[in-house]
């Protein structure tokens, strides 16, 4: 399976940007029939990072937002530079 068909965009607005910087997270827009194992699975495979907790989040367009706690060894910035966001 490929990890792209889970993890549709980035996000990168002001909030985002901030949650990065103060909580070490990525927020992404993921497919809606994706469950918090799968976005794990496909952030660790796509980015080689760990992940430590998920949120998702519905939104009222019906698309799935997804929040990507990373652990503390591994900076969201560096991922966040390789997709040429920062």
């Amino acid at each position: 399976m490929d990890p792209y068909k889970i993890l549709l965009s980035p996000l990168s607005t002001e909030k985002s940007v901030r949650e990065m910087e103060t909580k070490n997270s990525l927020i992404f827009i993921v497919s809606n029939r994706a469950n918090k194992r799968q976005v794990k699975w496909a952030t660790q495979k796509a980015f080689d990072v760990k992940v430590v907790d998920i949120q998702t989040l519905i939104l009222p367009d019906g698309k799935k937002k997804a929040y990507i706690k990373l652990h503390p060894d591994t900076h969201a910035a560096d991922v966040t530079t390789k997709l040429g966001l920062v």
